[in-house]
């Protein structure tokens, strides 16, 4: 059974993020989570992703980055990235090797179950706060943890793992509660096929001969490049998909320039710098931009 959310408890860590998220002059009010169980509709107009659990502020892809960026309340969806292990399990990682992020080396893919738990995450030294080295999840710990409790946003890194993964979304009755993520059309659509939340994130250089009008029937979010030319940010939050968001944003003139084009999400390693900085009007932003 889905966790139902704890209303009054969102709802302190709400008071924390401030009038930031809403871009208003006064107080904040409680963000629109609804009655939960959480799920998409319930997200509010101007949704805040923590990308890779806040991978600045947080040790990246690890359930105590993850459980923080929940517990602070700075944003109302946690990203994460899936591979596969050599029998098909997925775990939580974004690199194919575990070189960059772990104390040891080689392919994920190498790995049989036991293997993944002798696994130590390597936490960077430039993060704030101390954080231990620990074991990676597996996706059905993040899954059992967080979901129901905030919308969960995961990067199918390997499509062959997609049947997997919707099983263990559909286990738990979450379908509505967990957005799955490539970079891929043909994936994407896959995605819906199987009843799930699909989104398609796309680069820079991708975005300017694309033609996003064309996936308004299979795709649920749109996750355009911050780094992307204005015509082109403007041709996707036009093309009727629902909900554009923009990634990976760190500072808050980029966040700001992203709202001002018309995103309506921010895909962010710093959630907490962002809830830091409140919106400048968008009027501001529009005379800085030389519109």
């Amino acid at each position: 059974m889905v966790t139902r959310i704890a209303l009054t408890g969102l709802a302190a860590a709400a008071s924390a993020v401030s009038l930031t998220l809403t871009g208003h002059g006064g107080p904040a009010a409680p963000l629109e989570w609804g009655g939960g169980p959480l799920t998409v509709d319930s997200l509010p107009r101007v949704t805040y992703v923590a990308h890779r659990g806040g991978a600045r502020e947080v040790p990246e892809n690890s359930m105590s980055g993850l459980t923080a960026a929940y517990r602070r309340g700075t944003a109302q969806v946690l990203d994460f990235d899936t591979r596969l292990l050599r029998d098909g399990t997925p775990v939580v990682l974004h690199d194919a090797t575990l070189d960059r992020t772990t104390h040891r080396s080689g392919a994920v893919s190498a790995l049989g179950p036991r293997e993944w738990r002798g696994v130590r995450l390597r936490p960077r030294a430039s993060l704030p706060g101390s954080w231990r080295p620990e074991r990676p999840p597996t996706v059905a710990e993040v899954l059992d943890r967080l979901g129901g409790r905030i919308v969960l946003m995961l990067e199918a890194k390997d499509p062959r793992g997609l049947d997997r993964l919707a099983a263990l979304i559909r286990a738990r009755g979450l379908t509505r509660s967990v957005l799955v993520n490539t970079n891929d059309p043909e994936v994407a659509r896959r995605v819906h096929r199987l009843g799930l939340l699909s989104q398609l994130w796309r680069s820079a250089r991708q975005l300017r001969t694309d033609r996003p009008e064309r996936w308004r029937p299979y795709v649920d979010v749109l996750d355009v490049d911050v780094k992307a030319r204005d015509v082109d940010l403007l041709r996707a939050v036009r093309s009727g998909v629902p909900r554009v968001w923009a990634h990976t944003v760190v500072t808050p003139g980029q966040r700001d320039r992203a709202l001002a084009l018309g995103c309506n999400g921010i895909i962010t390693d710093a959630p907490g710098r962002l809830a830091r900085h409140p919106v400048r009007p968008i009027g501001t932003v529009s005379r800085a931009l030389g519109r």
